[in-house]
């Protein structure tokens, strides 16, 4: 592909269009431009209106309705960077074959491909299945919204085929690692800090000792992670904090073990009796495991793969969640990092390969078509 295919421009437009989670415009403007893709075409939608703030699920339909289980392909059109990174920090652009701009690798690239081959199977009625295809707007916000419909739709499926961002050279991925999710609010006693310090009980101070402890948790060996980001505290530099509070990331690789960190974290007990400590949250995505019916799905995009001349490969499971870690924990094969080749998720750096766009289209037609 060059840059002159009409697929860089088509995709730039998408691109173009800013859609962070919770601007439902750029979201909602994002279902518009995929609805209007399949005007005219034996594609069936059906839009889902949003609700709590965030913006529409999209619902694409084609295939045989001839009783057999569906083809389930997801993306997500929401992405991280706030409205305006295009106009300043990472503008639409061409530079020999990367194509850079706000979500183009995660996962905007992916999205587009995968709805050509979606158009392409439906157009060419060589499918011998159902196909589905769901469109979410709050998968970068741990997919609240669109979780439930995710797992309905997984549960008609025979597969479940998700265009994240491909991994290391085109690699996809078979495995993700569960996500857990806390809030940690602590409350003290105010004070002065200068006349009457003994009669505080310093929030932040307790927010200090959890802080430790809960980052004392990661155990590399185990594939266990706990990171505390985001903390925040105090009313005045010269009284005693009453309030603090900080979020707190897990990642595990097994369902045990997220049971087994959820306990832990929400087990927490002040080490001040005199601050309360309230912790909120749990594993918000499970565990997505390399299960036998994965590996048989995987080895079957393998033989797809290969007769277009690739050599498809995974990757070791990766830290990151997505929405596939939901219908695999159900027990649907499930494969994942489909989408376009590129780098710099979520940083003002991100590209996308445009060499990639055709061979990865090809790779998903052909799974529709043949599963």
């Amino acid at each position: 592909m060059t840059i002159h295919d009409p697929a860089v421009p088509a995709l730039s437009v998408w691109v173009a269009l800013e859609s962070p989670t919770h601007h439902v415009p750029g979201v909602n403007g994002m279902m518009d431009l995929v609805a209007r893709e399949v005007e005219g075409l034996p594609i069936a939608v059906e839009r889902i209106p949003g609700r709590d703030g965030l913006g529409d699920n999209l619902i694409l339909r084609a295939g045989v309705r001839n009783g057999e289980k569906a083809i389930a392909l997801m993306s997500h059109l929401d992405t991280v960077h706030p409205v305006g990174t295009s106009a300043k920090d990472l503008p639409v652009r061409v530079e020999g074959d990367r194509l850079y701009g706000p979500g183009v690798y995660d996962m905007k690239g992916g999205a587009w491909l995968a709805l050509q081959a979606f158009k392409d199977a439906a157009k060419a009625g060589t499918v011998q299945r159902p196909l589905v295809f769901l469109f979410t707007p709050d998968e970068e916000i741990g997919s609240p919204t669109s979780r439930a419909l995710i797992e309905d739709i997984g549960r008609e499926a025979m597969a479940v085929l998700v265009t994240e961002p491909a991994r290391e050279g085109g690699k996809i991925v078979t495995a993700r690692k569960g996500v857990g999710r806390f809030e940690v609010k602590l409350e003290g006693r105010p004070a002065h800090s200068g006349s009457r310090h003994a009669d505080g009980r310093n929030a932040i101070r307790e927010a200090a000792h959890q802080i430790l402890a809960i980052e004392g948790m990661t155990d590399y060996s185990r594939g266990i992670t706990t990171t505390v980001a985001l903390v925040g505290g105090g009313t005045a530099a010269n009284v005693i904090p009453q309030h603090a509070w900080f979020s707190v990331d897990c990642r595990v690789t097994s369902v045990v073990d997220g049971k087994v960190m959820e306990e832990r974290i929400l087990g927490l007990k002040p080490h001040d009796p005199d601050v309360k400590l309230t912790i909120t949250g749990g594993m918000n995505r499970p565990p997505y495991e390399k299960s036998p019916e994965v590996a048989a799905l995987y080895e079957q995009a393998r033989a797809v793969a290969a007769g277009l001349g690739l050599d498809l490969q995974d990757c070791p499971m990766t830290g990151g969640g997505s929405d596939g870690n939901f219908t695999a924990a159900l027990g649907i094969p499930t494969l994942d990092g489909l989408g376009i080749d590129g780098d710099g998720a979520h940083t003002l750096q991100e590209y996308a390969l445009i060499s990639s766009v055709a061979p990865r289209r090809a790779l998903i037609k052909g799974l529709l078509e043949t599963l």
